[in-house]
């Protein structure tokens, strides 16, 4: 498979994003993150279903020059390619998705159907761009979304199927996975279907005095099926202590607020307010902001003789998020912590700062790094604007030259590599 459809619009639907959907339909970050984890694949999936349907494709095509990408949130409700495409892939089974990922992710059915919305758009906006980067054709572009049906299934979060999301057709017979079965059957086994689709299907279909090996299969499925739901909760359980957006090789990572070099991890993904001298700035608890305010209240930097002593402490921006691939889009949302670190500069105005830009391992050196200074260079200069200017010591790109993680690790683990941060320099 070329590419991975689903990966290319997480670029979209990243922390910041989120935070402003959670503070728009007065719902939890969480409850988001988990809504939009049930929908993504689902809207995928319905697009590949409808992969050959004119609707679909003529709203991605259409989709590459409306700026629908810009306007995620105000999209919501109302624009007709959405509509249209969230009407031609769910039809009448709409509602019931809709009742689905409110109950599966703690929301309202208001904010669950608004974030279908949101997601659909994202998903047109990211095909619709990438098939224009890639001059595909309606063909190409239908083609694509057809190879796209054996990766959905796999990515739904535990609890949901596919069924339940009303794309049990991705698997029925009158979709392009045409199945042959072959059956093997014995006095003491189920009778064993494979598909080529990959389905298994097990019917016990054999005299009563043989139904004592049902145990010989029914075992192992249950023993699964626990060590399913237990692998399910511990990484529900994770989930809810952080966000993270990855974007593309040298994304911003939005679940390193901490110091770097220290051990004190983000535990609370909450926003809240944080007390800058008598003023209020929003932002999250123990994250960038509320570690650099401490660090000024408590004469960190006062008290530092020179730059050496403050050159190792960095605080990993948690809400400023770069569109992927580009060094000079910001995605939605990204203003407010980019305001925040202006408001700070602001109130001490003595302090100086340097910007970072790091990398994973994987790619290119030279063009991470390349990247990764551009990057640094756009935050400085969106800074600039905001009046702290003469704050701003330097902004430097430093690629994959301190990453610690082996580039063939899962991506996952590259994440902790891949950030943007701040330090205060003298």
């Amino acid at each position: 498979m070329s590419l991975n459809v689903i990966d290319l619009i997480k670029g979209q639907l990243g922390p910041a994003l989120v935070s402003q959907a959670a503070a728009q339909y007065g719902e939890s970050e969480s409850g988001i993150s988990k809504a939009i984890s049930a929908l993504l694949p689902a809207v995928v999936g319905g697009m590949a279903n409808n992969s050959n349907n004119p609707v679909v494709v003529d709203s991605v095509m259409s989709a590459k020059s409306s700026g629908m990408l810009g306007n995620l949130l105000g999209n919501s409700s109302g624009d007709s390619l959405i509509s249209s495409v969230v009407s031609a892939i769910f039809g009448d089974k709409t509602n019931g998705l809709v009742n689905e990922v409110s109950g599966f992710a703690g929301v309202s059915n208001s904010t669950a159907g608004s974030l279908l919305n949101m997601v659909t758009g994202a998903a047109l906006g990211s095909l619709g761009k990438y098939a224009a980067d890639n001059n595909l054709d309606r063909s190409s572009l239908s083609n694509l979304l057809e190879e796209q049906k054996g990766v959905v299934s796999a990515l739904l979060p535990a609890g949901l199927s596919l069924t339940s999301l009303g794309l049990g057709s991705m698997t029925d017979a009158d979709q392009p996975f045409e199945k042959e079965k072959v059956t093997v059957t014995s006095y003491d086994e189920p009778k064993v279907e494979v598909s080529r689709g990959g389905n298994t299907h097990v019917n016990v279909d054999k005299p009563e005095e043989n139904s004592g090996s049902i145990w010989k299969w029914l075992l192992p499925v249950l023993l699964l099926i626990l060590a399913a739901w237990f692998l399910w909760k511990q990484c529900d359980k994770k989930n809810t202590q952080t966000t993270t957006s990855i974007t593309d090789s040298t994304a911003v990572v939005s679940d390193s607020s901490t110091v770097m070099g220290d051990s004190a991890n983000i535990t609370e993904r909450e926003m809240t307010d944080i007390d800058l001298n008598g003023t209020a700035v929003r932002g999250y608890a123990n994250g960038m902001e509320a570690g650099m305010i401490a660090f000024l209240k408590n004469d960190g930097y006062k008290n530092a003789d020179d730059d050496a002593a403050l050159k190792e402490n960095w605080y990993s921006f948690d809400n400023v998020n770069f569109k992927m691939n580009s060094a000079s889009e910001l995605e939605a949302g990204s203003e407010g912590q980019l305001q925040n670190l202006a408001a700070i500069l602001k109130a001490y105005p003595d302090t100086k700062i340097k910007i970072g830009g790091y990398t994973d391992k994987t790619g290119d050196a030279a063009a991470n790094k390349k990247l990764s200074q551009e990057r640094a260079n756009f935050l400085k200069a969106k800074l600039s604007e905001l009046g702290v200017g003469a704050q701003i010591m330097g902004a430097e790109g430093y690629g994959s030259e301190f990453a610690t993680v082996a580039a063939d690790a899962s991506d996952a683990e590259r994440a902790a590599d891949r950030k943007m941060a701040v330090r205060f320099a003298k």
